[in-house]
C-alpha cells in the first residue's frame, strides 16, 4: 500500500544522517518524528527541499518532518530503513527525547498529556458522532427521547464516556511504561457496580475498619485515574525491581491491585474527585462570566499553539469540561472556527498565486484543513507566506468572539473539521448548531476579505521576486 512512498522515506532517512543517526522514530497525524543521535547532521533546508516534505521542525529534542495526512504510509516505509526502539527500552525518557536537546518541564507535561489523551480521541469522536445522530433524530421527531431506541443509542455513545477512566488508564500506562492491563484493572475497580451501590447508599465505608474510603463516583471522570496511574507507575516499577523474577508474575499484579486499590479509594481518587469538582466550578464560572475568552484565544492563536505543540495541553481541558458539565466550550468552538479560517486562507492563496507548485500545495492543503487537519496548509503555505496566517488568525478571533458571546459549545468530542459541526447538536435543540455555523461564516468571511486584500499586495511582490531569481539563474 505504501510502496509509492519508498523513495520519499529513503530520501528523508538519508537526509537526516541515515539509519546510524536515528535512535527512535514514530509519527502523529501529520508528522514523522525522529530522535536523532546527532541533531546537527540534518540540513533543514535540504530536508525541506525533498519532494513530499512540507516543512521541518525541531522541538524538545525531536526532529519533526511534516508530511501530511498520508504520514502513516510514509512511516511504514521508514520503519524498514531504521531500527525502532521498543518502548520498554526507553522507559526513563519522555517519548521522543533523543541524546541532543532535552525537553523542558512544559514540553514534558504537554508530551505526557498528549500521549495520554490523543489515543482515545477516535473513540470519543465516534461516540460524539453517535450523540449527534441521536440528537438529529430527536430534533426531526424520528424517535422520541423516551423510546427504547433512544435509550440504546444513548448507551452506544455514553459507554465510552462512562468508562473513560479505563481508556485513559490504558493509554497513560502505555505512556508511563507500566502495565496497561493492570492499570485498566485498577480503573475497573473504581467503576464497579458494587462501589456505585455503596456510594448511592451513603453509608460510611471503612477498609479493615480503620481506613476510610471517600464516597465518590468515578464514572466519566478524568483527574482521579490520571493520579492513580501516575502513582501506580512508580509502585509497579518498585515491585518489579524487588520481587524475584520466579514469582514476579503472581505477586506483582496481586500487590499492585491491593496497594493501588487502597490508595485509589482512600487518597488518590478523593483528591482527584475534589480537583475535578473545583474544575467544574471554574468551568461553570468561565462559561457564565467570560464565555468569550477561550473561544477568542483559541480561535485567534490556535496556529501559534500548533506550532509550539501547546494545543496538545489545552485540548484535554475540553475533555475534562465535558466529563464534568457535559459540554465543551473551552477548546472546540475556537478550534473549529480557526481551522475553517486556515483552510479559507489557503484556498484564497490557491486562487491568487501564480506559482503552480504553491497552487497545488494550497489546494490540497485547504481540502485537508476543511476536514480538520491544518498542518499541511499551515506549514506549507500560510506560515511561509505570513499574510494568510495573519488573516486566518484575525478571522478566527472574530468568529471565536461570536461563538463565545453566544455561549456556543459542543456536546461531544471529535475532529474539528466541517463534519464536527454536527457535534454542536444537543439538549434537543439546534441553537449551538446554528451559532457555530454563524461563527464559522463570520470567521471565513473576515479571513477571505483580508486574504484577498493582502494578496493583492504580497502575491505581486512574491511573483516579482520569483521572476528575479529565475532571471539571475539564467
Amino acid at each position: 500500500m505504501s510502496k509509492q512512498y519508498e523513495q520519499l522515506a529513503h530520501n528523508i532517512v538519508q537526509a537526516i544522517g541515515g539509519k546510524e543517526n536515528v535512535s527512535n522514530a514514530y509519527h502523529c497525524q501529520t508528522r514523522l518524528r525522529f530522535s536523532l543521535k546527532d541533531d546537527t547532521i540534518p540540513n533543514d533546508e535540504q530536508v525541506k527541499g525533498i519532494d513530499g516534505v512540507v516543512t521541518v521542525m525541531r522541538s524538545g529534542g525531536v526532529y519533526q518532518v511534516v508530511i501530511g495526512t498520508h504520514v502513516a504510509d510514509v512511516f511504514e516505509e521508514v520503519e524498514k530503513l531504521v531500527d525502532i526502539k521498543p518502548a520498554s527500552e526507553d522507559a526513563s525518557a519522555p517519548e521522543g527525547a533523543g541524546d541532543g536537546e532535552k525537553p523542558n518541564v512544559m514540553e514534558r507535561v504537554i508530551d505526557f498529556v498528549s500521549g495520554t489523551f490523543q489515543p482515545v480521541i477516535p473513540a470519543l469522536s465516534g461516540a460524539g458522532m453517535v450523540k449527534a445522530v441521536m440528537a438529529l433524530l430527536v430534533v426531526f421527531k424520528v424517535i422520541d427521547n423516551t423510546s427504547q431506541t433512544y435509550q440504546m443509542l444513548n448507551l452506544f455513545a455514553d459507554g465510552v464516556f462512562y468508562f473513560l477512566p479505563i481508556l485513559l488508564a490504558f493509554t497513560e500506562a502505555q505512556k508511563l511504561k507500566c502495565n496497561p492491563i493492570l492499570a485498566a484493572g485498577v480503573a475497573a475497580m473504581m467503576l464497579h457496580p458494587n462501589w456505585s451501590a455503596m456510594v448511592a447508599a451513603g453509608d460510611p465505608v471503612n477498609f479493615f475498619g480503620f481506613i476510610p474510603f471517600t464516597l465518590a463516583n468515578y464514572g466519566s471522570s478524568v483527574i482521579p485515574i490520571i493520579l492513580v496511574v501516575f502513582v501506580q507507575s512508580y509502585i509497579e516499577k518498585f515491585l518489579n525491581h524487588h520481587i524475584p523474577k520466579s514469582v514476579n508474575l503472581v505477586f506483582v499484579p496481586m500487590l499492585t491491585f491491593l496497594i493501588m486499590g487502597t490508595l485509589a479509594f482512600s487518597v488518590l481518587g478523593p483528591i482527584g474527585y475534589i480537583v475535578g469538582q473545583w474544575l467544574a466550578v471554574f468551568f461553570t464560572f468561565l462559561s457564565t462570566n467570560a464565555a468569550w475568552a477561550p473561544a477568542v484565544l483559541v480561535g485567534g492563536l490556535l496556529p501559534i499553539m500548533v506550532m509550539f505543540g501547546i494545543h496538545n495541553g489545552i485540548a484535554p481541558l475540553g475533555v475534562m469540561q465535558m466529563s464534568q458539565l457535559g459540554y465543551d466550550s473551552i477548546f472546540g468552538p475556537g478550534c473549529v472556527v480557526s481551522n475553517m479560517c486556515q483552510a479559507t486562507a489557503g484556498l484564497i492563496v490557491a486562487l491568487r498565486s501564480k506559482d503552480p507548485k504553491v497552487k497545488e500545495l494550497a489546494s490540497a492543503g485547504s481540502i485537508t484543513a476543511y476536514m480538520g487537519i491544518t498542518e499541511p496548509i499551515l506549514y506549507g503555505v500560510n506560515l511561509p507566506k505570513k499574510y494568510p496566517l495573519i488573516a486566518a488568525m484575525i478571522g478566527g478571533a472574530c468568529g471565536g468572539l461570536y461563538a463565545g458571546l453566544t455561549q456556543t459549545h459542543r456536546f461531544a468530542t471529535g475532529s474539528s473539521g466541517l463534519p464536527a459541526i454536527l457535534l454542536y447538536i444537543g439538549d434537543n435543540s439546534l441553537t449551538c448548531f446554528i451559532n457555530i455555523i454563524i461563527a464559522i461564516a463570520i470567521g471565513v468571511a473576515v479571513t477571505a476579505v483580508l486574504t484577498l486584500i493582502l494578496s493583492a499586495r504580497f502575491e505581486g511582490k512574491d511573483s516579482k521576486a520569483e521572476s528575479a531569481k529565475a532571471a539571475a539563474a539564467k
